[in-house]
């Protein structure tokens, strides 16, 4: 029987995959940052070859908690949830840069502590109530705690994806950033359709190819913007690839889908295939600034 995916991250790591996860995992903490008494590193990255072009992110691969948070006031079947991580993201992520030889940035903090895919002033930035389930520990959060978060946590993970990119246009090669999310199959007691989403802004030059091999053997139902607005003012692709004028496009997995081992690997040989076959469509390896349908856009 397949290996579920499910177990909450209390110290180390959560199950991932097998045969191209482990074989990355041992790379990894060359590049990851020691962790201090009882707290994760607050990231991690998974080396590969920076002129391949593709960076891959994950900004909700774990539900860890450093110690001194305890568990935000929350029981372990709610840190299992999907507001606490993206269950099976970082699977998918760590199996699809060994298939890539990509590099990849992961966050090693749950998204509850603080949410690496919002912008700085964004008022979810630290989830007081999420999917109608308060979060103790997040109630009383004020500045000073808030701007030590982002210190401690936030920006180190930003600036993570910050130097590999730039480690990947020091080669002389225009990187597409690939966020790999996942969505629960059931919103608020509604079925979701789609197998899988691609969320992107304004610009198409890899998510739209993107949408369409997904959808053309017919087998999947593929959400062009769903089950979310990929139209985010400061998020992770906004700072990352919006504002540098780089290809990018936002997977989104359903969960029930990856929540194997067999499941992860299907996604990884569908998305793999698709993202070496677009490697050299036009335009994909250049700075382009396509703005944003949420305003105006800072370029870097």
């Amino acid at each position: 029987m397949a290996r579920r995916r499910d177990a909450v991250c209390d110290a180390g790591h959560p199950p991932m995959a097998g045969r191209s996860g482990a074989d990355y995992h041992r790379r990894v903490m060359d590049m990851t940052p020691p962790a201090d008494a009882g707290n994760p590193p607050p990231f991690e990255i998974v080396p590969g070859d920076p002129a391949r072009g593709i960076v891959l992110t994950c900004d909700h691969a774990e539900n860890c908690l450093p110690a001194r948070y305890g568990t935000l006031g929350l029981g372990p079947e709610a840190l299992a949830r999907h507001i606490a991580w993206d269950p099976g993201a970082r699977a998918v992520t760590l199996a699809l840069a060994g298939r890539l030889g990509a590099p990849a940035v992961l966050s090693r903090f749950s998204r509850l502590l603080i949410d690496p895919n919002r912008g700085r002033d964004d008022p979810t930035l630290v989830m007081r109530i999420s999917d109608r389930a308060p979060i103790p520990g997040n109630l009383a959060v004020d500045e000073t705690e808030r701007a030590a978060r982002i210190a401690r946590y936030y920006a180190p993970y930003d600036d993570a994806i910050a130097r590999t990119i730039d480690g990947a246009l020091a080669t002389g090669t225009v990187p597409a950033i690939v966020a790999i999310h996942s969505f629960t199959p059931v919103w608020r007691g509604r079925g979701r359709p789609w197998q899988v989403g691609v969320l992107w802004d304004a610009d198409p030059r890899l998510a739209v190819p993107l949408i369409d091999a997904l959808r053309s053997p017919g087998d999947l139902v593929v959400g062009d913007n769903e089950p979310y607005d990929g139209a985010l003012a400061g998020d992770a692709l906004y700072r990352h690839a919006t504002r540098r004028g780089l290809p990018h496009a936002l997977v989104e997995l359903r969960q029930d889908l990856i929540a194997d081992d067999a499941g992860v690997e299907d996604w990884t040989d569908r998305l793999a295939a698709i993202l070496t076959a677009l490697d050299d469509r036009p335009g994909i390896r250049e700075i382009r600034h396509f703005g944003s349908r949420t305003g105006p856009v800072s370029p870097i």
